[in-house]
């Protein structure tokens, strides 16, 4: 794979000066451009030891307008990275729409040196480079561009530069060594790895990186084709494709999931009251023991408006030392949510190792209301359902507790709340027109709910459909429920 740059590719010193002016004036111009058609860019710059991919970042800074640029290295990872999935530390870092994001080594690196040095299988790194493909997939449909360069040196060009940092007076350090006398190993998996990352939508750039001018100039024209290659794309038919439009769900006479629910499930207040304690006494001890074993929960509540989420929630952590939780509640995205992909916002809440998150709504919004509403294009909430399996499975993965809730009422039992919140004086904050104005789209969430369900309720992260018109009986079974999984987790 690597021979093709392998060709001894120089620029001299006259032809660099005579080029850089046009080559800077394009990078500026077409940054400008993406920017103004928020078009969200990520560069990553992986590679050979010493094929100065730390120059040419520099150098990128340089050319172009730092104030939207933002340089990223994912060198040694920090205590607080360890405790969250691999690929929390990355989207974290992601750039908003119209801005751009200089990532070192990225996703790419810790896969690599860890296959390289068998801290992974062959299978393990098949999964992880799926994970990658699958990262790289969700960004590019979202509208990012993402350049991946990598940085190439012979082993004789490495050792090159090894004797002069030597000469230099800057002395190759331990991590730099270690590699190099790997270099066989790192190039065999780096090229497994840049064939199965090789996409049509994200395509590797091979450069040749012995002579700097000429990786400059060829890392710099690849940005402004890529660069003026999706601006050509930012046409009026893309547009109208990519626009919304709110469209009814046609039942054809099919039974919800949800019509499968027991309602008339109940609970009287001496067996709540016992039942009560009982659980939530569980729960704050199996809390406790997560957070000494450093295993870390998540539970989703979704459900009907006044279906008795935010009580169930109170239940919950009353039950749970306050500084073991944080309770997230997610409504319509900020703007700084909208600059980046869905997932963006609940990525970035997801707890340290012993800690639990009760998520108020989630990533379901985008195939509950998102789809409903038509806020999303059906092709983007169709492939909500396998983005948000793959994001699910990378949590438990890494050794959280995924717990979903649906909680469940009819039609008459939540009219009959919408008018008791209209009557009682402290709770009229929670009613609003918007409640009433979707209740006419009851039937088009229902299937959506039934659809969801079907989709996404896998072993690893199953939903639990709760009864929720007695809302005794409903918070029981939450409690219950989470200290079933939680135990289930938890080393005996």
């Amino acid at each position: 794979m690597f021979e093709i740059v392998e060709t001894g590719s120089k620029v001299r010193k006259s032809e660099y000066q005579q080029q850089l002016p046009e080559i800077r004036t394009q990078l500026l111009q077409v940054q400008a451009e993406l920017r103004a058609a928020n078009v969200p860019v990520i560069i990553i710059v992986s590679g050979v030891e010493g094929a100065g991919k730390g120059a040419l970042v520099s150098r990128l800074n340089e050319w172009m307008d730092t104030r939207g640029i933002e340089t990223h290295a994912f060198w040694n990872e920090s205590d607080e990275e360890r405790e969250r999935p691999y690929f929390w530390r990355f989207w974290r870092q992601l750039p908003p729409r119209g801005g751009m994001g200089v990532f070192f080594g990225s996703w790419y690196t810790r896969i690599i040196v860890d296959r390289v040095f068998d801290r992974l299988d062959s299978r393990q790194l098949e999964n992880r480079v799926r994970q990658v493909e699958e990262m790289e997939r969700m960004l590019s449909d979202d509208g990012a561009l993402i350049l991946k360069f990598w940085m190439h040196l012979t082993v004789a060009d490495q050792q090159k530069v090894f004797h002069k940092d030597k000469l230099d007076g800057v002395h190759a350090n331990s991590m730099r060594k270690r590699f190099a006398d790997h270099y066989d190993e790192f190039q065999r998996v780096s090229a497994q790895v840049i064939r199965q990352t090789d996409s049509g939508q994200c395509p590797w750039r091979m450069v040749e990186a012995a002579d700097r001018r000429y990786r400059e100039l060829t890392v710099a024209r690849a940005i402004i084709e890529a660069a003026r290659t999706r601006l050509n794309l930012q046409s009026a038919t893309v547009v109208q494709a990519a626009r919304a439009v709110a469209t009814p769900i046609s039942d054809a006479g099919r039974i919800s999931v949800l019509e499968r629910v027991d309602l008339t499930s109940n609970l009287d207040a001496e067996s709540y009251k016992k039942k009560l304690k009982k659980y939530q006494t569980r729960l704050h001890d199996l809390a406790w023991e997560a957070f000494h074993q450093k295993r870390s929960m998540v539970a989703l509540f979704e459900g009907w408006d006044a279906a008795g989420k935010g009580s169930a929630i109170r239940r919950v952590t009353t039950a749970v030392d306050a500084r073991l939780y944080r309770v997230i509640p997610f409504a319509a995205p900020t703007d700084e949510e909208k600059a980046h992909h869905y997932l963006w916002r609940f990525w970035r809440q997801i707890p340290r190792a012993g800690y639990i998150s009760l998520y108020d709504r989630s990533w379901y919004g985008r195939v509950l209301v998102e789809r409903v509403e038509g806020f999303a294009h059906p092709t983007a909430w169709n492939q909500a359902y396998q983005e948000i399996n793959d994001f699910e499975s990378q949590l438990q993965e890494h050794g959280i507790v995924v717990v979903k809730f649906w909680l469940h009422i009819d039609a008459d039992e939540q009219l009959r709340r919408f008018q008791e919140r209209e009557q009682t004086p402290w709770k009229q904050y929670k009613i609003t027109a918007e409640d009433y104005r979707n209740r006419e789209k009851w039937r088009d969430y229902d299937l959506a709910v039934n659809e969801m369900v079907a989709r996404t309720s896998t072993g690893v992260a199953p939903w639990t459909l709760v009864p929720g018109n007695c809302k005794k009986y409903a918070r029981v079974e939450i409690l219950k429920t989470l200290c079933k999984n939680l135990s289930a987790a938890l080393e005996p």
